[in-house]
């Protein structure tokens, strides 16, 4: 990722990033409300309502700023929400077999035991698998659900919204270790985006940077998330290039929820 430049609402949120994830990597984004960490992943996955404004984001060679989300998917990116979609009258399997099915590498029929060995590892319970997609699940059965779509469909680069949110420590335990399993099993690259360092804990990064106000502004090994844990933010400013800026300074992401 070079120079992204990214908006919503008229109002800049993005101000330059530039950063890499390698494979069988985690790098580990954190900063506090307002920062645009949401945004980041929202705009390397092609979520509508954003306008991005300069930079470059590529895949082996393959610029995804150019492509629309499904094919940003099929390139090998994946996107674990942060507030995952109900989508009623689909199951997981069902979602799973189409989106292993577009994605054309034959491997449709092995899907229902790759699923189920993939809730095993995780400990979502088998009767959630033919529901409903997200539909009634509590906040950590739908993380444990978006981690065993992961495992499925196994991406090249995963970016996880706030993994922990929702998660009781069983859970982040269970959902930390089988993305971690990944980058160890199929090298896959993470991009981990938190405000607290519980879930660094468990999946270990190798990289942590601070985003505040849409820059990176500083970035370390797993030191520094034990360090933010102690001092928070307070003392990460940005350049000072648009320390007057008005809106843009303390421009949430519009798409964000609003609660938080």
């Amino acid at each position: 990722m070079s120079g992204l430049r990214a908006a919503a609402g008229g109002q800049e949120i993005l101000r330059g990033v530039d950063f890499a994830v390698e494979s069988g990597q985690v790098h580990a984004v954190m900063g506090p409300n307002g920062s645009g960490k949401s945004t980041l992943a929202h705009v390397i996955m092609g979520k509508p309502g954003y306008e991005v404004l300069a930079g470059s984001v590529t895949l082996d060679g393959t610029e995804l700023l150019e492509l629309p989300t499904w094919r940003r998917a099929q390139a090998g990116l994946f996107l674990a929400l942060q507030y995952p979609t109900e989508v009623p009258g689909v199951s997981l399997e069902e979602a799973l077999v189409e989106a292993v099915q577009a994605r054309g590498d034959g491997e449709a029929e092995g899907v229902h035991q790759r699923l189920a060995d993939e809730a095993a590892r995780v400990g979502l319970d088998a009767r959630f698998l033919g529901r409903a997609l997200n539909v009634d699940f509590s906040g950590g059965e739908k993380k444990r659900n978006e981690t065993v779509q992961l495992g499925v469909l196994r991406p090249k680069i995963a970016l996880l919204d706030e993994i922990d949110s929702g998660l009781d420590i069983d859970a982040l335990r269970a959902v930390s270790r089988r993305v971690e399993d990944e980058t160890r099993e199929n090298n896959l690259g993470v991009l981990v985006i938190t405000h607290y360092s519980r879930v660094l804990r468990e999946l270990e990064p190798d990289i942590v940077s601070v985003l505040r106000k849409g820059r990176l502004v500083a970035s370390g090994g797993p030191e520094l998330a034990d360090e933010l844990e102690r001092t928070g933010y307070a003392g990460y400013e940005d350049d000072g290039e648009e320390a007057a800026a008005g809106p843009a300074d303390a421009a949430a992401d519009p798409f964000a929820d609003p609660l938080l």
